[in-house]
């Protein structure tokens, strides 16, 4: 993202380009970044496991969200040398660090459940 883009982004809004919260939800967000950490929060999970977990989130998506999370140093990713392939996810400690924000994210989704 060029800095005239950045710009344009931050007007209005009271932050800069260099906005801690801008920097910290552009590495969580997506439709199921936020289910995925939370998941991981508790165990290492293999690819199908946390699909199951997760919901109704295509094989595509939930691989495109991992690949970001895991570029942004958030997930681990290790693949063992198997037949078949196994592959395991689980968090680094910049997603450990994740926890208590999504602890207070559960605490107040169930304080104000979806309509």
């Amino acid at each position: 993202m060029d800095t005239v883009k950045l710009a344009k982004r931050f007007d209005g809004s009271g932050c800069n380009s260099g906005c801690p919260v801008e920097a910290a939800l552009e590495q969580i967000a997506g439709k199921w970044k936020g289910l995925v950490i939370y998941h991981l929060m508790s165990q290492t999970l293999r690819f199908n496991e946390l699909s199951r977990r997760v919901g109704s989130v295509t094989q595509r998506s939930l691989t495109k969200q991992l690949r970001e999370l895991e570029a942004d140093g958030i997930v681990t990713r290790k693949v063992f040398a198997v037949v078949p392939p196994r592959v395991e996810y689980s968090l680094t400690d910049k997603g450990t660090a994740l926890a208590p924000v999504v602890n207070a994210l559960h605490s107040w989704g169930s304080l104000y459940p979806r309509d």
